[in-house]
């Protein structure tokens, strides 16, 4: 009898993921301009990101058979206080993973915990080529825009990596109602089990 696959888990990330989880965005530093990173961190620096976003926001990973095939995390929108309900978006899949639904397992999970914080916002900030390379495509903006994001703006030749200048598009998704006197956001380390009830984690 053939043994059933083991389903694809999402749960919180810790610091010591970080040796998997660098493995996974290294190859983006490398060989793509999706990051405007131009050199791999340090392990001890990418543990500390892990652990900064934390202390606020989630940080999701996507895990499979033991190992880490992907992670999504959200991070401050600009950073002043006025900002405080909108987040900026970030997802890596492992390159032997993509087309395969974890981007879109890794989203879903973390929209439902943003909407469990509070947060109204959802925003992306993604390379974008004039024309694709080997090194940038359009699949991010349309892995977005399947997500339910809209594009609200544009800048362009602001990112110089590999020889070529590329544009950056800001993406938009409403994930809450805008209210006269919204409710204070939640940090992720303070939501509790009944606030994330419908979190598939």
């Amino acid at each position: 009898m053939l043994k059933k696959p083991e389903p694809i888990a999402i749960r919180a990330a810790a610091p010591d993921d970080a040796g998997e989880l660098l493995e996974i965005y290294a190859p983006y530093v490398t060989k793509t301009a999706i990051t405007f990173e131009y050199e791999i961190p340090a392990l001890e620096e990418f543990r500390g990101r892990i652990a900064d976003t934390l202390k606020k926001y989630p940080y999701l990973v996507a895990e499979h058979e033991g190992r880490l095939i992907g992670y999504a995390y959200t991070h401050p929108f600009v950073g002043r206080a006025a900002y405080d309900r909108a987040v900026e978006t970030s997802i890596y899949v492992r390159e032997d993973q993509r087309k395969t639904g974890v981007g879109k397992k890794l989203y879903t999970a973390l929209e439902a915990v943003s909407k469990a914080q509070n947060i109204l916002n959802m925003n992306a900030c993604i390379g974008y080529p004039e024309t694709e390379d080997p090194y940038l495509t359009k699949n991010s903006v349309q892995f977005h825009a399947h997500m339910g994001y809209r594009m609200v703006g544009e800048f362009y030749k602001c990112g110089y990596k590999f020889g070529t200048w590329y544009n950056m598009v800001w993406m938009e998704k409403i994930i809450g109602r805008h209210t006269p006197d919204p409710a204070p956001v939640i940090p992720f380390p303070d939501l509790k089990p009944d606030e994330i009830a419908n979190v598939r984690l």
